[in-house]
């Protein structure tokens, strides 16, 4: 099977080679190599213990996998709970949404994005919901993020209301601290992380990362405090906008300029900004919240393209930034709501 498909790959190549030329092959190679590391990530979940699906109660630290069927379509979530866990004693609860083509799985590897230590670290329970996917193993899966992207957005799926029921059977299975909900992603699910800050009330606070904000429409119920991550020469969503050059998404990408201009605008935070970090590689800087409002605060790293700033290596073929640590940054600035 494995020697068919790499004969498949290699005509492939061959093909775009001759239409498109040699980056046309390269690049045709990269994605079957893609495919291939996807493929065998499928055999990896299928050997995983099979979804709970019911909201059976947490008493316990550890990892826990669950399925439902929301709107017609079967939708999955992890859940790790740290060992400071005692039932009866509210936690914070972050969702962490994978980027394009990946899962929950992907985002809750800490090898990767280092989200399973912190959550030991700083005391939270983890929640990462599985995206949209036309498999049964739920990889290579997207967000309906507005603008984006692939099979969730042209399909006009109901992520919005599949997150709010994960929160809902969350809160029913473990001790949840209601008033601290908090939302990160990754590209894609840094997207949807925008669009559930727009309509879902639940939600206290988010950390985009490498992802700007694509909705149409935002009326939130109440300002959202944002703390956003980016590189300078991130080349899937380019900061001053479009995509770039790796993107698979052909969609034309907010900048990240225009994301923050939109949303002090929408919770009423100073126009200027002031300096909160400074260090070799990185800074952030802050737009006050006025009265009545919330604070809007933007990372930035001049490299790491596309990945988790202060992550593992494991996230892709580029070293992330070692210069800031977005997990350490976006639960100083939570805890400081």
């Amino acid at each position: 099977m494995k020697s068919r498909f790499l004969v498949g790959a290699a005509m492939l190549a061959g093909i775009a080679f001759t239409l498109g030329g040699a980056a046309a092959a390269q690049q045709l190679g990269q994605r079957m190599q893609l495919f291939e590391k996807l493929r065998l990530h499928a055999q990896e979940r299928q050997s995983k213990p099979a979804d709970d699906p019911n909201t059976t109660p947490i008493t316990a630290p550890g990892d826990y996998r669950f399925s439902f069927v929301h709107d017609g379509i079967t939708r999955e979530y992890l859940v790790h709970v740290p060992a400071s866990y005692r039932t009866g004693r509210a936690m914070p609860m972050l969702l962490a949404l994978h980027g394009g083509g990946g899962d929950a799985d992907f985002q809750a590897d800490d090898s990767r994005y280092k989200l399973i230590g912190k959550s030991e670290q700083a005391g939270f329970i983890a929640v990462f919901p599985n995206g949209y996917s036309r498999w049964p193993s739920g990889v290579m899966a997207t967000w309906n993020a507005g603008a984006c992207c692939a099979a969730a957005q042209k399909n006009n799926v109901d992520d919005v209301g599949f997150i709010r029921e994960v929160i809902v059977r969350v809160e029913r299975q473990a001790s949840i601290d209601a008033r601290r909900i908090f939302a990160t992603g990754m590209s894609n699910g840094a997207m949807m992380s925008w669009r559930i800050a727009c309509e879902l009330p639940e939600i206290r606070a988010i950390a985009p990362i490498a992802g700007t904000d694509n909705t149409a429409t935002c009326h939130p119920a109440h300002p959202v405090p944002v703390i956003e991550f980016h590189a300078r020469d991130d080349d899937h969503v380019l900061f001053n906008g479009g995509y770039g050059s790796k993107s698979l998404a052909r969609a034309e990408f907010a900048s990240v300029p225009a994301s923050q201009a939109k949303w002090v605008g929408i919770d009423k935070a100073q126009p200027q900004t002031k300096p909160v970090l400074t260090v070799a590689g990185a800074r952030c800087d802050l737009h006050v919240a006025k009265p009545g409002g919330a604070p809007v605060e933007l990372c930035v790293t001049d490299s790491g393209g596309h990945s988790w700033p202060g992550g593992g290596t494991q996230q892709g073929h580029k070293q992330p930034s070692m210069a800031i640590s977005a997990n350490d940054l976006m639960w100083q600035f939570f805890s400081s709501l």
